[in-house]
């Protein structure tokens, strides 16, 4: 560790006065901050605030405009990722930076500048993962990971780089309320060995467990520091967003329920050895109602989505949608007849990055009345996508603006309001607000709620409990591509959830319970 000569030990880190303009936006302005030696530092602020350019340019991705970095007490330049980890700057990103043709240890290593030998690595990163609560193969290749994995991933690679400052971003939206606290037990013995760790996260209860400090960063300036365990979630919350959180709005559905959508015995083997075979999955979801399913990331979400949505067809008759058997017809064909998807992945799968709103508008909605005789009619289109972007709160240019240019709060809401606005029977929306902060979590969450009482049938799959147990009428958990039975949310808690997703209480059931499930 550098040393001064100042009678007291100096910061870890301390920004003065960050500036980064982009054209005529000011992602960060005169951001100062400071972080101690063992200190766990909490950075919060809605989506776009600019928490995550300020980590990048700690960690040398982005080039401030003004400002200095100090370093245990010394002006430092970070110009590049390689130089902040050799000052022993570790992050892990919200968004990934892997590569799906090489294997969980080759992309690891890509990341290391010491020699090394893959073999031995390769057991450092199963010694390392099992650790921290977090198993991967180190021999799988990254494209057949879900994303959950991917994400166990690249934490991993930051623990090995050993780093003193620890930069994690939105890090335990794959783990399970047990695992979670596996891993604030290592961060914390992390922090008393004198480890910093700037933590970014959406889950307020989790910094006020975690963190000794915060601080909250709104329209690209510090608005306040605090104390989490001092504060409650919803005066953190206010300090975020400016305002009170809405309370939800739970009420009872007052039509009739029937049932409406309907799994019966789908098994699917596993389509390449890393995959998760689904077993005889049932399951049969109601008017008005939003079913919740819960699992950790690996154990059959990817393959039961891609089934659900008819991107992977099975046999006729175990798919059901309003009394028509499905299971034959590809997502096109399904969403014709009334079948929304909001997939997790929202750059990729749920929006094209380079393209508009309006021409991502076209990719699902172009049913509602924007083509004829196969022509586009892209006033039609452009009025559509305004009229999600002023109905759903989008922050974005207007219709032309490109996907990859709003925030992930704001560009999820954009692709939630699509899917509502045509209207669908029934929709499947897999981790609704994964990496979405608090105002745009609630603003989704309510929206889904209210969809459902007036007679959608949802499907939420989710790795986040808390989630679940605010918007869902009953939850079940796949784990081993078994679907658990259903409990009412009145009737069960976290606890129990998670340990059916780890998978602890599986075997104390009878057997006919676990494979033949009936929702």
């Amino acid at each position: 560790m550098m040393t001064t000569n100042t009678e007291y030990a100096p910061y870890r880190l301390e920004l003065v006065n960050i500036t980064k303009r982009y054209g005529g936006l000011v992602a960060n302005d005169h951001i100062s901050l400071k972080v101690a030696a063992g200190e766990i530092h909490a950075v919060l602020g809605e989506n776009g605030a600019g928490k995550s350019t300020l980590m990048k340019i700690i960690y040398g991705a982005v080039k401030a405009d003004e400002g200095e970095i100090v370093w245990n007490g010394r002006s430092v330049t970070v110009d590049s990722p390689a130089a902040a980890r050799r000052l022993g700057i570790g992050m892990v990103y919200q968004h990934f930076s892997l590569f799906e043709t090489l294997t969980v240890v080759e992309n690891i290593a890509l990341g290391l500048e010491e020699k090394f030998d893959l073999a031995h690595l390769a057991q450092r990163v199963v010694e390392v993962s099992e650790k921290y609560g977090l198993p991967i193969d180190p021999q799988r290749m990254v494209h057949s990971l879900s994303v959950g994995e991917r994400q166990r991933v690249e934490i991993v690679r930051c623990l090995l780089q050993n780093p003193s400052l620890l930069i994690l971003d939105e890090p335990t939206s794959v783990l399970t309320p047990q695992a979670v606290q596996v891993l604030f037990q290592t961060l914390r013995r992390l922090a008393s060995e004198g480890v910093s760790i700037l933590y970014i996260s959406h889950k307020l209860n989790e910094i006020q467990s975690l963190c000794d400090t915060a601080t909250i960063l709104r329209g690209g300036q510090v608005t306040g520091t605090a104390i989490p365990k001092q504060e409650t979630t919803a005066s953190l919350a206010k300090m975020m967003i400016g305002r009170d959180l809405p309370a939800y709005q739970q009420h009872a559905y007052e039509g009739v329920q029937q049932p409406i959508f309907q799994v019966k015995q789908l098994s699917i083997p596993a389509q390449d050895m890393f995959g998760t075979s689904l077993k005889e999955i049932n399951l049969s979801v109601n008017t008005g109602e939003i079913l919740g399913i819960a699992g950790i990331s690996g154990n059959g979400q990817a393959e039961l989505l891609t089934a659900l949505s008819g991107e992977t067809t099975s046999l006729k008759e175990s798919f059901w949608l309003d009394g028509q058997a499905i299971g034959h017809l590809h997502a096109g064909q399904r969403r014709k007849l009334g079948f929304g998807f909001v997939p997790e992945e929202r750059l990729g799968r749920g929006a094209v990055p380079a393209m508009s709103l309006t021409e991502n508008t076209l990719l699902t909605a172009f049913r509602m009345g924007m083509t004829r005789w196969g022509l586009v009619n892209y006033a039609k289109a452009s009025a559509f996508a305004q009229a999600c972007i002023s109905k759903f709160g989008v922050k974005a240019s207007g219709s032309d603006a490109a996907a990859r240019s709003l925030s992930g709060g704001n560009l999820q809401k954009f692709i939630v309001g699509r899917e509502i606005m045509q209207q669908p029977k029934v929709m499947v929306v897999a981790q609704p607000t994964w990496g979405v902060d608090v105002g745009a979590s609630a603003f989704i969450r309510q929206t889904l709620i209210d969809l459902s009482r007036q007679g959608v049938a949802i499907v939420v799959i989710s790795e986040e409990l808390e989630e679940l147990f605010e918007i869902s009428d009953r939850i079940a958990v796949l784990a081993a591509g078994q679907l658990s039975p259903p409990q009412p949310v009145n009737e069960t808690n976290a606890e129990q959830i998670g340990l059916l997703m780890s998978g602890l209480q599986r075997d104390s059931q009878p057997q006919e319970d676990v494979i033949r499930v009936s929702i």
